[in-house]
């Protein structure tokens, strides 16, 4: 996903010092956090919002009721190496609204029979000019059979060359599109699983909420997200990425890592998750969504992408303005910070102002930023492995991002088995923070939501 300049211009604090939290030997908890220690000296600061029910939990369903019916994901996705796609959704899969049609293969490396003009196809997946099949495969000018010839070729008035060649305007070429065709795929993946998705309501004991920030920015720019849904009954987890917010800052590089950073995720989502978990992430805080959903598929619920991009792998810029030493780029922090609140918010009046200036909002130092833009590689994150997730997708996207076009969430959407793109005209890349209603209510929607299904709507064969 395009992460690269987008979560990095939210250095708006490249002048702030390393956060320092001593190493804890347990979980403890002030003033509404909790420190987990996931490695030693490794400490993330966390929001976790646990309703008080003094109701006994709601079921999923009444009881009695047949159980709802899973959804079948079905699909065949195969890569070429020349790194597109064919995705095939098989007759049994599921998605929303009516199926995806199979993407076309790459140019010369079909073995699949090709379309005619009029919709025909021939024996060898030959085109006629006017959509006729001829006898063996292969068209002349008018669409009319020749011959078979020794070595089943045509010229182009239908006699045959001698060293079964086609020629053209008198000129002979070398058929080469048919050994392109027998080229094999480098890889082929198979879906096939069920996946039982039901509405996430607050009074669901075994229901959580994931919330996981990007790139300079902490726990706190989901303040609105985490106050909607604690009131109305969810537990709810929003974890600080390590250097950020108020988790601790190692001074090593390595630190900042996608995998080191994945790997800190891994552990929070083990130590909080329960049987249906769904995960929120915006910008960089997608691909370790995305990280946790390949890896989890039976206790990841549903997903929701905010203004995350599109499906391709991860690779820092070797260009990057933030491959310049720490001592620079502290020197640049106010054009950076101006520059951000350009390019993060539809407009830049007085709230988004404040907004930059709320030290517990963004707090990241300049090592911190550069060691985690330089550590953003991802080589599997590609869209073949984006292609494998069968959990249903929710993509915000804010109009106005200059971060992240809304062709790559385009892209994204396309790429994945069940997902639905939702656009806010009036937000941009920090879309939660403009927007938090609207944000709100969106994401309630999805949580809420649950496949319409014949069972459910009580249809009989």
């Amino acid at each position: 996903m395009l992460t690269s300049l987008t979560d990095g211009f939210l250095c708006c604090l490249l002048g702030k010092t390393p956060n320092a939290v001593g190493p804890l030997d347990s979980v403890e908890s002030c003033d509404g956090f909790t420190f987990l220690e996931v490695k030693p000296g490794r400490v993330l600061r966390i929001r976790h919002g646990v309703p008080e029910r003094r109701d006994p939990p709601a079921s999923p369903g009444p009881a009695g009721s047949p159980e709802r019916p899973a959804l079948r994901c079905q699909r065949r996705i195969t890569l070429y190496r020349n790194g597109q796609l064919l995705i095939e959704n098989l007759p049994e899969a599921t998605g929303p609204g009516s199926p995806r049609r199979p993407r076309p293969e790459p140019d010369g490396e079909s073995g699949a029979p090709e379309a005619t003009k009029d919709g025909t196809a021939t024996k060898d997946g030959t085109t006629t000019k006017d959509g006729t099949a001829t006898k063996d495969g292969v068209a002349t000018k008018d669409g009319t059979a020749t011959a078979a010839t020794k070595d089943s070729t045509a010229t182009k008035d239908g006699a045959a060359t001698k060293d079964g060649t086609v020629t053209k305007d008198g000129m002979a070429t070398t058929a080469t599109a048919a050994k392109r065709r027998k080229r094999k795929p480098k890889r082929v993946v198979t879906v096939d699983c069920k996946k039982r998705i039901t509405s996430c309501k607050g009074t669901h004991s075994d229901v959580v909420l994931f919330f996981i920030h990007g790139v300079g920015g902490s726990l706190d720019i989901w303040k609105e997200q985490l106050e909607f849904f604690s009131k109305l009954g969810y537990e709810v987890v929003a974890p600080d990425l390590a250097g950020h917010g108020g988790s601790s800052a190692p001074p090593v590089a390595a630190a900042y890592t996608f995998y080191a950073l994945a790997e800190d995720m891994r552990v929070v989502f083990k130590r909080y998750a329960k049987k249906r978990n769904i995960l929120i992430g915006h910008s960089y805080g997608v691909s370790f969504c995305t990280f946790l959903a390949h890896e989890y598929p039976e206790l990841v619920h549903k997903v929701i992408m905010i203004n995350g991009g599109g499906p391709t792998a991860l690779e820092p810029s070797l260009c990057s303005i933030f491959n310049l030493p720490p001592c620079v780029l502290h020197c640049l922090s106010p054009c950076l910070a101006w520059s951000f609140l350009k390019a993060g918010f539809a407009r830049q009046g007085a709230k988004e102002k404040q907004l930059l200036k709320e030290g517990n909002a963004f707090n990241v130092s300049s090592f911190v930023l550069r060691a985690t833009m330089s550590g953003q590689y991802w080589p599997e994150g590609d869209e073949l492995y984006h292609a494998e997730l069968a959990v249903p997708v929710l993509l915000v996207h804010g109009m106005h991002d200059k971060f992240v076009p809304i062709e790559e969430d385009q892209r994204m959407a396309e790429i994945l088995l069940i997902a639905f793109l939702k656009v806010i005209d009036e937000g941009s890349h920090m879309v939660m923070l403009e927007c938090p209603d609207t944000v709100n209510t969106l994401l309630h929607e999805f949580v809420l939501w649950e496949p319409d299904t014949p069972a459910a709507r009580g249809d009989t064969k």
